[in-house]
Parts: structure tokens; C-alpha cells; sequence
């Protein structure tokens, strides 16, 4: 599964579009999917799409740069979260009435649910991840929101499992019956049947976080050359990797055409636009992931037929799903039994240069925080016995030390 995101305005369905119907020209079957609320891959493609997958004819190609000139087909669809929304409500409006009883609230209609924090969201990346496990594609690109929206979208599983987790452990749940008893026999169905959808719950937020930091799923960065795109464009990078969701590489949209030879103000004025952008890719390249280029055209790149050329001529022959192998975000190493910081953690995080995370010690995990941004990573079982020596940001990531708690070791 790849995902492609980027700020709001850069062009990242256009080429996520783009890049799905390259992959089905070299063959296979694939699945281009929109997650954005603001849904605009049909109007891309020039097809009306709903939530069901729908097949697209992409006509075949005489100018472009790739090869083959046959018709490509491609599936494509928009996840539609206020029929996934009643869907799904049937089963839980009765166990979340049930959690709530003691609240007085006595029931909470579909259209309640829908202003919860990041549900509708939740319900898009589940649809997504059925279309992906279930059906007969090889490929399924999707087409993610904004960076804010999605870096939402891509950490919720992961939250929420945590929240449910803290909330209502699973060595509760499995105890339900004497829970269900100390509420009396007239309860105890109910305690029973809501202790089984908070355990199907828990199932769910796991398999969708576990399926964004599979290996075989990568998100896509598209941005623009400008200095406070970029910007977002590494934060954005930092925050996926501290949820150690994997980023394959950077599509640079909209680059001003080299003008060459040509005199007059108008090739002035692209020669000196398309240096500030060179200056600014630079910057970009020094993230270590692989990056393309995608020149401004002067026309608007839509419909099959101009996705099909744009796809070809981003990509050329080389393949449009490679990119960075995936690196450990966790690696732990041993400093030897002399030195004063025993062992070493590094949280391989691309930092910028102003950037100042932020360490607290939670039990047995501990709390990175970066650019505002929160994780709560589970210590290796050696370190929940040590405390923190120092840490130190550089080059290649946060470094914390630890040695051994004198208290604690021998334990």
C-alpha cells in the first residue's frame, strides 16, 4: 500500500493518480483510493467515483516517454465514512449505551457519533484497509488529506489502542464475569456483550496500526519547492517516523521549466524562480530519501490520457513503487560494562535544525516529544531497570543513554 500526502494545494492526487495508473501500465492490478474529505480524485480522473471500486479506461499513450501504448484499466474509488458510519453503528450503539449508562445518558444517535475526534477518519483508514486485504489487487495507492489531517489519520489506531488499553486493560476484559457479576445478574448480559466489543475494538485499532508500519506499506511525500512547504514537508517526516510509519520519498511538484538560452523578462524571471527552487530541492536532498522532480506544465494535468503522460514522464522506466528501504527507528546498543552510560537508544528521527525534542520517563516507556508531537515508546526490557543519562540530537537522530538503576538491577 502506498500513500501519498502533502500539504494542502501541491498537487498530491494529481500525482498520486499519476503514479497508480503508471503502476498498472507496467501491469498488475491497482486500486487508487481517496481518503481526503474534500474528495477530488473523480474530478482528476474524470470519472464519477464512489465508495465501491469502479473501473477506469486510461487510453493508450503515443507521446509519452514509457513504454506500451495499450489501454491501461485501473480501479478507483472514494472512501464514503457516512455509510461506513451507519454501517457499523447498528453494533455499537447498544454496548456504548451500556458504558455510558452510569453518564445518565440514555442513548446517542448516529449523527452524535459523528462529531467524536477523528471517527470518520478511523472508519476511512478501516474501508481502506478492507479494500487492501480483501480485494484482488496488487497495488492499492491511496490518496491521503492534507498533512495535518493525515498525520491524525496515520497515528489515531495507534492512539486509541493506547487509550483503550489504559483504560480498560486486556487482563480486565478477560475477567469480564466478575466484573459482569459485581453488577448485579440483571447487568450482567450487557457487561458481557459491551466486554466483547471493547475486546473487537481492541482487535481492530491493533490490525490497522499494525498494517501501517507493515513492510509492505510506505507513505509518499509530495511538496512543492518553496521554503515553508519544505518545512512542513520535514516536519511531517519527522512525525511518521516517530510512529515509525515508513517514508519511501519526496515527489518535488511544480518545478519551473529551465528557460536555457532564451533572453527577455519572462526568462529572467524563470531562471532566477528556478534557482530559488534548486537552492530549496538542495535542502530536500539532504533527508537521505530518493527524490523526483516534476516539472510545471502549462496545461492542467487531468483526465486519463494526460495522468497516463504525467505518470511516464515522472517515473520513466524505473519503477514507481520503489524507494528508501526501511530502516529500524529503534536500535539499542551495548557501551560496554565500563562506561559511565551503560547502554545507548537511537531514535533514528530526521531532525531539523531547530528542532528541540523533549524526554519524560512513563513507567516502563518513554515520552519523545518532537515539534509538538508525542510518542510513547515501549522501553527494551534491559532499560526499564536504568535511567536516563543524557540525550543529544544529531545527524542521524536522537541519541539517549542509559546505565543501570543501582535500586533496580539486582532485582
Amino acid at each position: 500500500m502506498l500513500m501519498f500526502t502533502g500539504k494542502g494545494g501541491v498537487g498530491k492526487t494529481t500525482l498520486a493518480a499519476a503514479t497508480a495508473t503508471r503502476v498498472a501500465a507496467r501491469g498488475g492490478k491497482v486500486l487508487v483510493v481517496s481518503t481526503d474529505p474534500a474528495h477530488s480524485l473523480g474530478d482528476c480522473l474524470g470519472s464519477a467515483l464512489c465508495g465501491d471500486p469502479r473501473e477506469v479506461t486510461v487510453p493508450a499513450e503515443v507521446t509519452g516517454a514509457g513504454s506500451g501504448t495499450a489501454e491501461v484499466r485501473l480501479h478507483a474509488a472514494e472512501t464514503a465514512t457516512r455509510g461506513l458510519l451507519d454501517e457499523v453503528w447498528g453494533e455499537l450503539r447498544e454496548h456504548l449505551h451500556t458504558l455510558l449508562a452510569s453518564s445518565g445518558i440514555a442513548e446517542v444517535e448516529a449523527a452524535e457519533l459523528t462529531g467524536f475526534p477523528g471517527v470518520e477518519e478511523l472508519l476511512a483508514l478501516a474501508e481502506v484497509r478492507r479494500l487492501a486485504t480483501e480485494g484482488p489487487w496488487d497495488t492499492v495507492v491511496v490518496d491521503c488529506g492534507p498533512t495535518a489531517e493525515t498525520l491524525r489519520l496515520l497515528t489515531l489506531p495507534e492512539a486509541l489502542s493506547g487509550y483503550l488499553e489504559r483504560a480498560f486493560p486486556r487482563h480486565r476484559r478477560v475477567i469480564r464475569g466478575v466484573l459482569a457479576g459485581a453488577a448485579g445478574e440483571p447487568h450482567t448480559g450487557r457487561w458481557d456483550a459491551a466486554a466483547d466489543a471493547l475486546g473487537r475494538l481492541a482487535e481492530r485499532l491493533g490490525a490497522l496500526a499494525g498494517s501501517l508500519t507493515d513492510p509492505r506499506t510506505s507513505v509518499r511525500l509530495v511538496t512543492t519547492p518553496e521554503s515553508l512547504v519544505a518545512a512542513e514537508t520535514r516536519r511531517t517526516l519527522t512525525a511518521l517516523s516517530l510512529h515509525q510509519i515508513h517514508v519511501d520519498g519526496l515527489l518535488v511538484n511544480r518545478m519551473v521549466p529551465d528557460p536555457g538560452a532564451a533572453r527577455g523578462q519572462a526568462a529572467a524571471w524563470m531562471r532566477t524562480r528556478r534557482k530559488e527552487q534548486l537552492e530549496v530541492v538542495e535542502e530536500l536532498r539532504g533527508l537521505g530519501l530518493p527524490l523526483r522532480t516534476v516539472e510545471y506544465r502549462a496545461d492542467e494535468p487531468a483526465g486519463p490520457r494526460m495522468l497516463r503522460e504525467l505518470g511516464e514522464r515522472t517515473y520513466g522506466d524505473s519503477d514507481p513503487l520503489s524507494g528508501a528501504e526501511r530502516v529500524p527507528v529503534v536500535e539499542l546498543s551495548d557501551e560496554g560494562a565500563d562506561a559511565w552510560a551503560r547502554y545507548c537508544l537511537r531514535l533514528a528521527l530526521p531532525l531539523g535544525p531547530d528542532a528541540e525534542p523533549e524526554l519524560a520517563r512513563v513507567g516502563d516507556e518513554l515520552a519523545v516529544t518532537v515539534d509538538g508531537r508525542r510518542r510513547l515508546i515501549t522501553l527494551p526490557s534491559v532499560l526499564r531497570r536504568c535511567v536516563v543519562v543524557d540525550a543529544a540530537a544529531g545527524d542521524d537522530g536522537l541519541r539517549v543513554r542509559f546505565r543501570p538503576d543501582p535500586e533496580q538491577w539486582m532485582r
